[in-house]
């Protein structure tokens, strides 16, 4: 006994003096692979967001960080990868590289092009998980981001570094709008990144069409996760495309960038977060989903002047399910963002396009940072069409409605009539103002509905070519002062003596 007690009193002295090689806390090992998630042990020195490579190569990211057990990412290839492989650590955190040669480009969520053009060449590098810009470097808004999108200037103006949520059940033309916004910063030096999270292949390869056809790709980058991809791709594409936003805005330049959509992105980090076992919560997301989006969409900004001046906007999309807005997502979004356009079926079927509720969409910056010759034209814009779904339920008893209330009425077809708008019809701002003006005081009120367009064509005509000077001082000017206001009285009243 004396010999196994002197043996094992040995080998704890051994144990308590041992030095241990540092290098195998640099290096783990597969316990399982399962659905593009690899769980691993052993990697004591682990950080979120850390590369660590396999010993094929490939690199991989660590997404979850347990007691014992490591959660790590695809960042290629799974299928050689099994249980008891090495794996070690990089010590590099998640990067990518930024450059303008970006643009023009179809790309994959992890910077590779995927249209066969001409490769990318390497530039700098920026990590893709950053702080976002801090309260003391950032300018407030004061800075319009034209969309020339009648009912979106005049009413849900966006702003430079906003974060603006576009919302509603599918096929109400969400996708559209945001596609119109990025087709009109041609020529306005605003670099522009739409992220596609789970769309179909030919969904984005039309877009991409659309956006070619107009000589968007100039200054547009199209981000490709598609539904046939792993969730892991998915969840990481806007993180990684938001990074190169930030690097225009830094590098003096405006950037605009669409997550569509971030409903399916939850959904993504969602099962993500169950294959790595996480607690699930309410409607299964895991716990911290709020901050899944609120890391992303903060990063938008515009700098202070001795910082750059520059900006990132943002528009992110979400897809609800039956109008139901306050599901757990749609409620995550609207709390962090700052304008939510509500788009509302009923108005797209009936052919009002785009088909914003008025009702519903609300601002944290209502007016405050509109200009002034907007805000004096269409003030009442808002109210007008929100007032009349009181009136709505008594529509079908209109003639025995009285004077005023049927005047109410028909000046509201009017005024929907005028926010009316193709797609990928650009509208400038000076003629918005013009058309605004004349629903808005009531000179269209008298005019039969099936002439409103007709009175809408010859309006735009006329001060591209006769009425050029207004144009030019309502660009410059931005304020309605009484010469401009009599000269837009003028050419309203030109107009409606040629279409009457």
């Amino acid at each position: 006994m004396s010999v196994v007690k002197e043996l094992i009193e040995k080998i704890e002295k051994q144990i308590e003096n041992a030095q241990l090689d540092s290098s195998l806390s640099d290096k783990g090992i597969i316990k399982q692979v399962k659905d593009w998630i690899i769980i691993a042990e052993w990697l004591n020195n682990a950080r979120f967001s850390e590369l660590v490579q396999f010993e094929n190569g490939i690199n991989w990211l660590i997404m979850d960080i347990a007691e014992d057990q490591v959660g790590i990412l695809p960042m290629g290839d799974a299928a050689k990868l099994a249980e008891w492989m090495i794996v070690k650590s990089t010590w590099k955190i998640l990067s990518i590289w930024v450059w303008e040669d970006y643009l023009w480009r179809v790309v994959n969520w992890f910077w590779e092009p995927i249209d066969w053009l001409w490769p990318i060449k390497e530039s700098d590098i920026y990590p893709v998980e950053r702080k976002a810009t801090g309260v003391i470097t950032r300018k407030p808004v004061h800075q319009p981001l034209w969309t020339w999108i009648k009912a979106i200037d005049s009413m849900v103006p966006i702003w430079r570094w906003q974060r603006e949520l576009i919302i509603w059940d599918r096929q109400t033309g969400k996708t559209s709008v945001a596609i119109d916004t990025i087709l009109n910063q041609k020529n306005r030096d605003v670099k522009c990144i739409y992220v596609a999270i789970w769309q179909k292949d030919s969904k984005v390869r039309a877009l991409v069409e659309t956006l070619k056809e107009k000589w968007a790709m100039d200054y547009t980058i199209v981000v490709n996760a598609p539904s046939s991809s792993p969730a892991v791709m998915q969840y990481l594409a806007p993180y990684v495309w938001v990074t190169l936003a930030e690097y225009f805005m830094f590098n003096w330049k405006d950037a605009l960038i669409v997550y569509d959509d971030l409903s399916k992105h939850a959904v993504a980090y969602r099962e993500v977060s169950l294959l790595l076992r996480r607690p699930p919560g309410r409607e299964a997301y895991p716990w911290d989903v709020f901050y899944l989006h609120s890391r992303l969409l903060e990063r938008a900004a515009k700098l202070e002047k001795k910082y750059g001046w520059w900006s990132v906007t943002a528009l992110p999309i979400i897809e609800t399910q039956a109008w139901d807005v306050s599901a757990y997502v749609p409620t995550n979004v609207i709390s962090i963002t700052d304008w939510q356009i509500f788009l509302e079926a009923d108005l797209f079927n009936s052919w009002v396009r785009p088909a914003i509720n008025v009702w519903l969409s609300v601002s944290r910056v209502w007016w405050s940072a509109q200009t002034k010759i907007m805000k004096k034209v269409a003030w009442t814009l808002r109210l007008e069409l929100a007032t009349f779904r009181e009136l709505a339920a008594f529509m079908q008893f209109a003639s025995d409605l009285d004077p005023a209330t049927q005047k109410k009425i028909e000046k509201w077809k009017r005024l929907v009539e005028i926010l009316k708008q193709d797609v990928n019809n650009p509208i400038p701002f000076y003629k918005q103002v013009v058309l605004i003006y004349a629903g808005i005081n009531d000179y269209l009120i008298d005019l039969p509905l099936e002439k409103i367009k007709e009175f809408e064509t010859k309006l735009y005509k006329k001060i591209d070519t006769t009425w050029k000077d207004l144009a030019k001082e309502i660009n410059e000017e931005k304020n309605l002062t009484k010469e401009i206001e009599e000269k837009i009285k003028k050419l309203i009243s030109e107009t409606l003596d040629e279409v009457k």
